[in-house]
């Protein structure tokens, strides 16, 4: 009696689209596995709160394995995509020295975006972005230890350099961070010194752009920038970094009044704490599928601009989402990756029953259901679009606040990273306190450590040390 083998799926990314992927096809005749670089699944827009200590990385990052081991179809593995073959159906993945060759039916890629420093990737070395658990738990160790080194120094200009914190990029993330470190240093620190006053520490946003939350229009970025001001956050716009070092960074003033003896004017900002979220690259991962499609292109971040039903040319069942897709009027948000993904696995379901004909599906989409963006406690912008009309609701202030913390309690996975989420939000929002406020040197040298290791010894030697090291112990 032979046994007839079940349709295979392969998802990678655990992230928003490839976790909704996986958990759609709970009850499909399918074999699932879901590759990912991390053991977590992330709800990246809380990272900034793991950075300023009031939510722990795993109360937003729980285990993918934990969460999917009650789905008897889904195979979790760990390992970093190194290829896609288009043509053979595989995809092959690294964890350490083990390489694997997973073979598929339908293929859902979900891989995400990484930060983006637009060509100078050595910025990331003093100005950390905040895509990842890692990133987060850095920039905790670099402000929480900014504050500690300028206790200690004696130098006035040093101390004030210490105290300086710069926060590159005015969009959601960086005016969301921006806002928690002022109410970190005015609430939490405040008395906690006693040759500093974190209270005086000088906070700035800036931006290339002209205006603060630009997506979100022009109302709802003055209503933030506003805010922020009044929290003491200085506002630096059309200002282009030009350079980021250990000691601070070089901006750019772009010429706002067409007086050509301003434009291209340079200045220094001496800051010890740096933090990067101007930009988002897609993962490399898009331009390798594109390449070996019958013709998709992909945009200037990387992301592959994908057929009306989100897959690539020449493979109906290769299909891209979430932060890797480009499609029109379509944003790199959370919601963009759940729908995709639905979609992507309902054509699956479908082509299972016999039901799918690629040449005719019903083009992907999307429905917008507004953007959200926290300023400071109590302090919220939001977009929610009016339903059969052109027309959007914009409004700020508490309500607001409150939309924002129900909506991202909604997505956060698991009852009991809700309830302690909420719980802490409760305790840190009406009092003075956080509850992650440790730092190690780790967070904060790891990194650079590691990549030093590469530098010398190439780009596999931090891997390869780690895996002499476990062959070593098991011996």
């Amino acid at each position: 009696m032979t046994t007839v083998k079940r349709h295979q799926v392969v998802i990678i990314g655990s992230g928003f689209g490839g976790l909704k992927a996986a958990r759609s096809l709970k009850h499909a005749d399918v074999d699932v596995t879901l590759i990912s670089r991390t053991t977590t699944h992330l709800f990246q827009p809380l990272l900034y709160q793991v950075a300023t200590g009031i939510l722990s990385e795993g109360e937003i990052a729980p285990t993918t394995r934990l969460v999917l081991r009650d789905q008897k179809n889904v195979r979790v593995r760990l390992g970093e995509v190194e290829g896609i073959d288009l043509q053979a159906k595989t995809v092959t993945s690294r964890l350490m020295s083990q390489e694997t060759v997973t073979p598929y039916d339908s293929l859902i890629v979900a891989a995400g975006a990484q930060q983006s420093y637009f060509g100078n990737d050595h910025f990331a070395t003093f100005a950390p972005g905040m895509k990842t658990i890692d990133d987060a738990l850095e920039l905790r160790g670099r402000i929480l230890g900014a504050f500690e080194a300028a206790e200690v120094v004696t130098d006035h200009a040093e101390r004030e350099r210490r105290l300086t914190f710069v926060v590159v990029g005015a969009g959601p993330t960086g005016v969301e961070l921006a806002g928690q470190i002022a109410e970190l240093a005015e609430r939490t620190l405040a008395g906690a010194f006693r040759s500093i006053r974190p209270e005086d520490c000088r906070v700035i946003l800036l931006d290339a752009a002209p205006a603060v939350l630009p997506p979100m229009g022009r109302k709802l970025g003055l209503k933030a920038q506003k805010r922020l001001e009044r929290l003491g956050v200085e506002i630096q716009l059309n200002a282009m970094v030009t350079n980021v070092d250990y000691m601070g960074i070089t901006v750019k003033d772009k010429d706002k009044d067409k007086d050509k003896d301003k434009d291209g004017s340079e200045r220094r900002i001496e800051c010890a704490c740096k933090v990067w979220s101007a930009g988002v690259q897609a993962s490399p991962l898009g331009e390798l599928i594109a390449e070996q499609s019958d013709g998709s292109q992909i945009d200037r971040a990387g992301r592959v601009i994908v057929e009306p039903d989100l897959t690539v040319k020449g493979h109906p069942y290769v299909f891209v989402v979430g932060d890797l897709m480009a499609v029109p009027d379509v944003p790199g948000m959370a919601q963009g990756a759940i729908q995709g993904a639905a979609y992507a696995t309902d054509i699956i379901k479908r082509a299972l029953a016999g039901q799918d004909d690629p040449a005719n599906r019903e083009p992907f989409k999307y429905w917008d259901k507004g953007s959200m963006a926290t300023v400071s406690r109590f302090d919220a912008v939001a977009q929610v679009p009016i339903p059969k009309t052109s027309k959007k609701l914009e409004f700020g202030g508490p309500l607001a606040w409150l939309a924002w913390l129900v909506l991202h309690l909604v997505y956060l996975v698991g009852y009991k990273n809700r309830l302690t989420t909420l719980v802490t939000w409760f305790i840190t929002f009406l009092g003075r306190g956080r509850g992650q406020m440790a730092i190690t040197s780790q967070m904060i040298y790891a990194r650079t450590a590691m990549q030093a290791l590469q530098s010398r010894q190439g780009p596999l030697a931090a891997v390869e040390a780690a895996d002499k090291i476990e062959k070593d112990e098991s011996a």
